[in-house]
């Protein structure tokens, strides 16, 4: 949650001490102005300005501009003329400007490298205000990564500094950063003490800095809001509405809907824990639409999602199907999209640019030449000017077509993308039975043959590798896994741990099913043999167990918080016996698998006797393979 640090960001318009302006401030009421940054834009390209007078100007640009790209170019500009005027302070803002930039592009650690060289500036010159500045910069990077303790290392760092400087506004707004960073690891109490203190802070404002008091309502408002958010923790239903409603209050004045969905956000959740669904579904939806309305694009996608998990865990399958879908396709193509529209953007921008320049230079002849020519230059202007608006509006049409004609091959692409990735995670027909009627019903299948795996030594080979390594190696065995069940048309069932388990016979009933399952496995072990022998492989290398059993089985899709199909019954547990009674690279079957494979002249067996299963009592063994 950053909307507390939008504070910082909204005192920068005030004031020249910019305090945590690497916050990218949404509120439509405080958000930089693109004509201002035009006019500078002219005013910088004029060549009027020279020395520190430029140097002011380029720190207004990078700091007022609204493209990222400029942003970054005028604050690498910034960069090296503050130095070659040995100006530490504008060196400073430049780095500062460069982070906000990297942190805006999503670019986390480049932009806490250009941090790092603003910190390291501030200390060598004795910037004290600078130095509180980019602590609290830091420590809001930090944040966002979800690395806490560095979090509160910096921000303690800049309020050591800000009290030195009575600085009452900035040190209000890092105590309540401070409560904020404890919210977020549920240190409730840690949280709610440094909300009191900002809390008390901000009553003193009215008589320690009358030039901030007509904020005192804005700061209270992100007060509440914290309030608010850990009486929502602590179950406090009443207090957290009171709280929150008030935020909210407040917040939808100042036009920061970011906030207010957040803070709507957290009432549904509340409401839904305490079993009020459609008060929950009232302020979800409200939220929804909120940001909807104001183009809050992380809003949207949590948005969608959080209606898909309350209609899912109240049983209405169809409703929350919808919601998710939508939810997924915002999700993956809301990148593309606005990447598609900032282009086009910049595209119709430097059109218009380059008809004024032209315009401009039409004008300028005219004054050179107005004794002599003044009548034929007017037929000529004219003329000029009507192809240019002809060429523009031509321009503009194809590239509105363009932009029609992409944006439905956009949203046909994505419905085929949504499908494709609901048949990933369902059989087939499983998931157009979900998408037709909203639900799935159980099905028992008569004979199906279930296979299940397991790598011995697996903990042993956890313990020496790292965590990357871990994953690779278990990516490695599972994806060939993967391929053998698709070449004998199996149907995956899930992954635990190190375990894999398939089955012959579902979602469909198919010909020689306990024949394709045994030749399955016996692929299975020799893959794993051969990568056992293997020079190159560098991965971890493991032994395997394989069991399988044919029998009954019920089938169907399970899940609270997303779909799963899974298969329940005796003969998933007497396969998963015949996997742990079995011996390393061997296949080991049922009485019942047994019976079903001596028609193949194909297979050899191995008579184990009757073995003690867990829980199973006695059974019937054999150890399959090919005749060779």
């Amino acid at each position: 949650m950053t909307c507390f640090k939008k504070i910082s960001t909204f005192l920068a318009i005030k004031t020249y001490i910019i305090v945590g302006f690497f916050c990218c401030f949404s509120i439509t009421s405080f958000s930089q102005n693109i004509k201002e940054s035009d006019s500078l834009e002219r005013e910088l390209k004029s060549g009027m300005y020279e020395g520190e007078a430029k140097l002011d100007l380029l720190r207004k640009l990078a700091g007022e501009e609204t493209d990222v790209e400029k942003q970054l170019q005028y604050s690498q500009q910034l960069i090296i003329e503050a130095k070659e005027l040995n100006n530490s302070e504008r060196e400073f803002d430049g780095y500062l400007q460069q982070g906000n930039a990297f942190q805006q592009k999503g670019d986390l650690t480049t932009a806490l490298e250009s941090y790092f060289k603003a910190s390291k500036l501030a200390k060598e010159n004795d910037l004290a205000v600078e130095e509180a500045e980019i602590d609290l910069a830091i420590a809001a990077v930090y944040s966002t990564m979800n690395d806490h303790d560095s979090s509160f290392e910096y921000y303690r760092e800049g309020l050591t500094v800000l009290r030195k400087l009575k600085d009452t506004v900035n040190i209000l707004t890092a105590e309540l950063n401070i409560g904020d960073e404890f919210y977020k690891i549920k240190e409730l109490d840690s949280s709610l003490h440094y909300a009191n203190i900002a809390n008390e802070l901000n009553k003193t404002l009215e008589n320690e800095n009358s030039e901030f008091h007509e904020f005192k309502d804005f700061f209270q408002a992100y007060i509440n809001g914290l309030f608010g958010l850990i009486n929502v923790e602590k179950g406090e239903v009443d207090e957290a509405n009171d709280f929150l409603n008030k935020a909210i209050t407040t917040l939808s004045e100042y036009g920061d809907y970011e906030a207010v969905c957040e803070y709507t956000g957290a009432l549904s959740d509340m409401y839904y824990n305490n079993g009020q669904i459609s008060t929950a579904l009232k302020y979800a939806k409200q939220s929804l639409e909120l940001a909807q309305k104001n183009g809050l694009k992380d809003e949207i996608g949590q948005g969608l999602l959080k209606l898909s998990n309350i209609y899912e865990d109240n049983g209405n399958i169809r409703r929350a199907f919808t919601y998710y879908k939508d939810h997924i396709k915002y999700r993956d193509s809301v990148t593309n999209v606005a990447e598609f529209q900032k282009q086009n953007k910049m595209r119709t921008e430097d059109a218009v640019y380059d008809s004024e320049k032209a315009k401009e230079a039409a004008e300028e002849q005219q004054r050179l030449l107005e004794k002599q020519k003044r009548q034929q230059y007017y037929i000529i202007a004219i003329i000029t000017i009507g192809l240019i608006i002809i060429g523009f509006l031509a321009r503009k049409f194809l590239m509105q077509s363009k932009v029609l004609e992409k944006q439905k091959g956009i949203i046909e692409f994505e419905k085929h993308r949504s499908e494709d990735l609901l048949k990933n995670i369902l059989p087939e027909e499983t998931a157009e039975e979900l998408k037709e009627h909203g639900t799935v019903k159980a099905k028992k299948f008569d004979n199906v043959s279930v296979l299940f795996t397991d790598f011995k030594g697996f903990t042993a080979q956890s313990e020496k590798l790292s965590p990357e390594d871990l994953v690779k190696s278990i990516d490695y065995y599972f994806s060939k896994f993967d391929e053998i069940v698709d070449k004998f048309k199996l149907e995956k069932i899930k992954t635990i741990g190190d375990s894999y388990m398939c089955a012959g016979g579902l979602p469909f009933p198919i010909e020689h099913q306990a024949a394709r399952v045994c030749q399955a496995a016996l692929e299975m072990a020799e893959f794993v043999k051969v990568t056992k022998r293997s020079i190159t492989h560098n991965l971890a290398k493991f032994d395997i167990r394989i069991g399988i059993h044919t029998g009954p089985v019920v089938a169907g899709v399970v899940g609270t918080k997303k779909f799963q199909y899974d298969i329940w019954g005796d003969t998933v547990n007497t396969a998963a016996r015949m996997e742990s009674s079995g011996e390393i690279g061997r296949v080991n079957i049922s009485q019942h698998t047994h019976e079903l494979l001596q028609s193949y002249d194909v297979f050899k067996f191995e008579q184990r006797g009757a073995i003690e299963a867990k829980g199973k009592g006695k059974i019937e063994m054999y150890f399959v393979d090919y005749l060779v």
